[in-house]
């Protein structure tokens, strides 16, 4: 899939093998590479869909390449920071889109890597304004950030989870990062309880039953 073209390299490898490439400069990212990676996202998209049995949702090409232009900058940042500062929010895109179902899942393909490359970037330096950017993204697509410790506490869990689909994706990536912060949300951990049945202990052990007496942050 090697297309010498860094963008859409590093892109295909980190989604391929789950590691990326840095380059000792910034490139610029073309049209025809933001429609090639369009059309590469809408195939990856097509491939999760069949994992989780929807054919009401579809691909946010513009969503899905977004985020992996957030992404594939974000990398490079952390190894090029020359004459960066002034430009840093144009290399870093708001999200001018809608929020949606099709949207967060579209983004996810790129921004569940997110979470690791802030690591790395706090590991260097904890002061780097580029974290806080970050943190903003996946705050507003805080999907891709479970497991990553988030402030989410403006959160309206049942209208944010109100959709099966999305409820149940959400739930399972809970459960595989093992992120505790998220689970003892009494919202949450209600809806995990009532997932796991009488095989609560097969499924996550640990895990206490949370309820709104007992929880600080309802």
């Amino acid at each position: 899939m090697e297309t010498k073209s860094p963008f859409l390299d590093t892109i295909f490898l980190l989604r391929k093998e789950e590691c990326i490439t840095l380059f000792s400069s910034l490139q610029q990212i073309s049209a025809q590479e933001e429609t090639e990676a369009a059309d590469y996202f809408e195939a990856e998209f097509e491939k999760e869909r069949l994992e989780f049995l929807s054919d009401q949702l579809n691909c946010s090409k513009e969503s899905a390449v977004w985020a992996a232009k957030v992404l594939y900058r974000s990398a490079q940042l952390y190894l090029i920071r020359e004459n960066t500062e002034k430009n840093i929010e144009d290399l870093i895109p708001e999200f001018k889109g809608e929020r949606n179902i099709s949207s967060i899942l579209s983004a996810d393909l790129s921004l569940r890597f997110l979470p690791q490359i802030i690591v790395a970037l706090n590991s260097a330096d904890p002061e780097d304004p580029l974290i806080a950017m970050l943190e903003s993204i996946l705050r507003q697509f805080h999907y891709s950030g479970v497991g990553y410790d988030l402030d989410l506490k403006n959160v309206n869990w049942k209208e944010e989870l109100k959709d099966n689909t999305y409820r149940k994706l959400y739930l399972e990536r809970i459960v595989e990062k093992r992120d505790y912060q998220l689970a003892e949300i009494p919202f949450i951990n209600k809806l995990l309880t009532a997932e796991f049945g009488m095989h609560k202990d097969t499924f996550w052990r640990e895990l206490k039953t949370i309820t709104e007496d007992n929880h600080e942050n309802v």
